[in-house]
């Protein structure tokens, strides 16, 4: 048994490597060269990764930090701040279900009733077979038109049961 490490006696967390794959950490170094000489370019960046990856692996935290010059506390801080940003994968269709009172007032929490129901997932969760991710978020600026998804990059409104079984059908078959 190897003894603990120790700093003048006082025992220390050796961190375990990093383990990202090296695509991924490819990927993590090209979206930091890229960005980081915008002023404040820590959101764009953790941006950038999720759109390349689709999510932020935890283990990408320290080498963002590195590449920044800025502890892993303040990448963890803003990562997990925000609700957009994932640090897990997700499905392979993101549908985001407004939750703000506009879409509220015309229907919203029967919609994500029947929406949990029929994909059979809480937000923050995948389906079974891995195609669909449900997210909430507080709005999606098409309050005249609620209730409101976005499904991928399409946004929708006035989304009964109905059309929300149809737009998740579409997105759930095989390509």
């Amino acid at each position: 048994m190897s003894k603990p490490a120790t700093l003048s006696g006082i025992p220390v967390n050796v961190e375990r490597p990093a383990a990202l794959t090296p695509s991924q950490r490819a990927k993590v170094l090209e979206v930091c060269q890229e960005l980081r000489s915008l002023a404040g370019p820590l959101l764009p960046i953790l941006h950038g990764v999720q759109s390349a990856l689709g999510y932020i692996p935890k283990d990408a935290v320290p080498l963002l930090a590195s590449e920044l010059n800025i502890t892993r506390a303040e990448v963890h801080g803003v990562l997990t701040f925000y609700h957009y940003f994932r640090t897990e994968p997700c499905g392979g269709h993101v549908l985001y279900l407004c939750r703000a009172e506009a879409c509220q007032a015309v229907g919203a929490a029967a919609l994500e009733r029947h929406a949990k129901a029929a994909l059979g997932v809480d937000f923050h969760e995948t389906t079974a077979d891995g195609t669909v991710t449900l997210e909430p978020v507080y709005c999606l600026g098409n309050c005249a038109l609620g209730p409101s998804l976005l499904l991928d990059d399409q946004l929708h409104g006035r989304v009964t049961p109905e059309r929300f079984d149809e737009l998740t059908a579409d997105a759930r078959k095989p390509s």
